[in-house]
């Protein structure tokens, strides 16, 4: 049980300091001259041909800035950075790479020659990670003075600052990002209770299967002061359009066919009006329309278009619709008046053989 327990802390410790290493979000970064002056800093302290910042990948060492030493990746194993970091010193050195126990691999400079010493300070987080290492190389034997350790211990620290700098940007990042996910959800979830609220808002004032204004939502204008001010800005018109026969379109189509053709000519009502004109669906087969500022001989026209477009509708079979027209006068008559006119009108319409226009007999003499 023992090695199997240390081994699975090895690998949970390796995966927290995996979580650490991206939280810096340093690999396979862009160069930055900050981390390049750096490395040609700890080559003039230890007077050494090669220096780098380095950082353990999974399978790779990563180096941030390099100088003397091939850019190209080397393996974990055999890397300055895992040698530092597998030992416990602030800054550790190695005289002889050859002759270390156990013995390491030695790298190579530009030109392919071998770096026997090693000098490394680890880049280790204030929670025991070490993320890499500033390490400076040479082709002989040697070692560091006192003061030259003491160098390469300051700029390890000045990488550590660096890289303290790119967790808290990235944090900041991801906050702000965060911050507007957050408010790209809220900002959707107020559209969509929007959204909801205009189709119940539609679902009150509209009706079903014509798409029409519905009669609660005539009562709505009714009480609405800014709609009932327009309507008394002058004369107006009510007409009312009933479709003929409607029962028995019903009895021989069926109500498939009886809802299509309902749906017909509510469109041939809708396009016929003017904008500022009210179509409402008031009765089973029966349409109000509210015409402000529109004396009688325009609403006739307007009565008349849709009459004539109500019998072209593209059905199987034929259909007609009559129409009564009433007009109003706000300082003298109330809409409950002017709407018993227009009905009687319609009256008159039906049981003159239907498929007409026709208007209050009192309004239409004068």
């Amino acid at each position: 049980m023992g090695p199997r327990t240390d081994s699975g802390d090895r690998r949970r410790r390796e995966a927290d300091r995996q979580r650490a290493l991206a939280a810096v979000d340093i690999l396979d970064s862009p160069p930055e001259q900050a981390y390049d002056d750096i490395v040609l800093l700890a080559r003039i302290v230890c007077g050494a041909p090669a220096a780098l910042i380095g950082f353990i990948d999974r399978e790779r060492q990563w180096c941030k800035a390099a100088i003397g030493l091939p850019p190209a990746d080397v393996p974990r194993e055999d890397s300055p950075c895992e040698l530092v970091a597998r030992a416990a010193d602030a800054v550790h050195v190695v005289r002889d790479l050859r002759t270390a126990t156990p013995p390491a691999p030695c790298p190579v400079d530009e030109g392919g020659a071998p770096l026997r010493f090693l000098a490394g300070a680890p880049l280790r987080t204030p929670e025991g990670f070490v993320l890499g290492a500033l390490c400076v190389l040479d082709h002989r034997p040697r070692g560091l003075t006192a003061t030259q350790r003491a160098g390469l211990a300051v700029l390890e620290r000045q990488v550590l600052q660096l890289l303290e700098l790119r967790r808290v940007d990235r944090e900041q990042r991801e906050l702000l990002q965060q911050r507007a996910q957050a408010a790209q959800r809220l900002e959707h979830e107020r559209a969509e209770l929007q959204r909801r609220h205009d189709d119940l808002q539609r679902e009150a004032t509209h009706d079903p299967l014509t798409g029409l204004l519905n009669r609660a939502a005539l009562g709505k204008l009714r009480a609405n002061p800014r709609a009932m001010q327009r309507l008394g800005a002058g004369a107006y018109t009510l007409a009312l359009v009933d479709i003929d026969h409607f029962k028995q379109v019903n009895d021989r189509h069926g109500h498939l066919l009886g809802d299509r053709a309902l749906r017909a000519v509510a469109q041939v009502v809708a396009g016929g009006i003017r904008e500022g004109d009210v179509a409402v669906r008031y009765g089973g087969e029966e349409f109000l329309l509210v015409l402000p500022d529109t004396p009688l001989a325009g609403a006739f026209e307007v009565a008349e278009r849709i009459r004539g477009a109500a019998m072209e509708l593209a059905l199987p079979f034929a259909l007609t619709v009559s129409i009564g027209l009433a007009s109003g006068d706000p300082a003298a008559d109330e809409p409950e008046q002017v709407f018993e006119r227009a009905d009687q009108a319609l009256y008159r319409a039906k049981a003159g053989g239907r498929n007409r226009v026709v208007a209050d007999e009192r309004e239409w003499r004068g």
